[in-house]
C-alpha cells in the first residue's frame, strides 16, 4: 500500500516517531496532543510523553491514508510494537496551523 504524501510537519511528526527531541520543529509551542485518555499540553509534555511511549512500546507507526475532515487531517496509520492489542490500526487526527501542529488527537 503506498505512503500518502502528507503535509510536511505531519511527515516530519512520523519521521521523528523514534526521536522525540525532533519533534520541537513539528509542534507549535502551546500545542495540545490528546492519546489514550490525557491530554499534554506544551511542547516539553508532548515530548515527555512521547519519549516515554517510545521507549515502553518501540511502536512503528505506518501510515496509509489521508483525508480531510472540516480542517482537520485524519492519518490511519497501522502501528505494531509491545502493547496489548498490537497491531492495530490508529487514526491521528491533525490540526495544522502556521506550518505546525496545533493539535493532535490519536485515537482508535
Amino acid at each position: 500500500m503506498p505512503t500518502p504524501t502528507l503535509p510536511a510537519p505531519i511527515a516530519a511528526y512520523f519521521a521523528a516517531e523514534h526521536h522525540p527531541e525532533a519533534l520541537s520543529a513539528c509542534f507549535a509551542k502551546d500545542a495540545v496532543l490528546k492519546d489514550d485518555g490525557h491530554t499534554y499540553t506544551g511542547i516539553d509534555a508532548i515530548q515527555a510523553f512521547l519519549a516515554a511511549a517510545s521507549a515502553k512500546y518501540h511502536a512503528t507507526t505506518v501510515p496509509f491514508s489521508l483525508r480531510d475532515d472540516g480542517g482537520w487531517h485524519v492519518v490511519h496509520a497501522n502501528v505494531s510494537g509491545n502493547f496489548p492489542g498490537s497491531p492495530v490500526v490508529l487514526a491521528h487526527r491533525f490540526r495544522l496551523q502556521h506550518g505546525l501542529i496545533q493539535a493532535l488527537e490519536i485515537t482508535v
